[in-house]
């Protein structure tokens, strides 16, 4: 059994526990009185309760208004409720609703919510980076997809934050090489970093042990500029004063050696 199936029938068994009841008898659009009952119970993060009125009215209402919003209220509900599970579901209820309905008017809700999906599982920088790639992947799509969406400002918000962390990683690799004094494989590091990623939050230790790097290889006109990119394009860095008191001591040995 897949890991999709798995959690599937998990959610299913969890729901046959018990949970809201049907509209009542007469109800002259129950339809509706299910998503606002939903509606509520996702307001009140009652993940559980939410997913079964917007489940029922998603499996009995096919024709309903309301199916649409159903399906990314179940969504929600599943990343609401913080599991990983609930993570791979919501993932799949995005999915499918981009799958049936790719012009509607919440599509960029439901691939910014797809995104998400991935980005909540990312890890740290030191263990495995598929979610983060794949979070990368799903905004990617966002931007080039929605262009005019009001959400355009928080997507690149996260797209950056996900980003940085796929950079992290590298950047982590690049250091415990130049800590184990390997300046070769941290010299290609960190300049595969930068390639990748120019702006990269905190590019300004890869600048610094970049340079740092060349020095100690003795490739002193190749540190130079990396140095002085970070006092150019960082007002406050860890890095800052080592870096002036380095860029100092260089020029002053470059002058030095063209008056031999």
């Amino acid at each position: 059994m897949s890991r999709l199936s798995l959690v599937l029938l998990m959610s299913v068994l969890a729901a046959c526990a018990g949970g809201p009841s049907d509209p009542p008898t007469g109800t002259p659009e129950p339809d509706k009185f299910l998503f606002e009952r939903g509606t509520a119970a996702l307001e009140e993060r009652k993940w559980l309760n939410a997913r079964e009125y917007f489940r029922r009215l998603v499996d009995t209402y096919p024709q309903s208004p309301y199916r649409a919003d159903a399906k990314l209220g179940i969504g929600d509900s599943y990343l609401g409720d913080g599991t990983t599970e609930g993570k791979i579901l919501g993932i799949n209820e995005f999915r499918e609703f981009l799958t049936f309905f790719p012009t509607h008017r919440r599509a960029d809700y439901a691939q910014y919510k797809l995104g998400m999906g991935h980005f909540l599982q990312m890890l740290a920088p030191q263990r495995d980076q598929t979610e983060t790639r794949e979070a990368i992947k799903e905004f990617e799509t966002f931007v080039e997809r929605y262009p005019n969406s009001p959400l355009m400002g928080e997507v690149r918000e996260k797209l950056r934050a996900a980003r940085d962390r796929l950079a992290s990683a590298d950047y982590e690799v690049g250091l415990f090489y130049f800590r184990s004094r390997w300046y070769p494989g941290a010299i290609d590091r960190f300049k595969v970093l930068l390639a990748r990623d120019a702006e990269y939050t905190f590019r300004d230790a890869v600048y610094f042990h970049l340079a740092e790097s060349l020095v100690r290889m003795n490739q002193t006109a190749e540190a130079l500029p990396y140095f002085e990119r970070l006092v150019k394009e960082f007002e406050k860095s860890e890095f800052l004063e080592e870096t002036q008191k380095r860029i100092t001591e260089l020029k002053a040995t470059n002058a030095k050696a063209k008056t031999l």
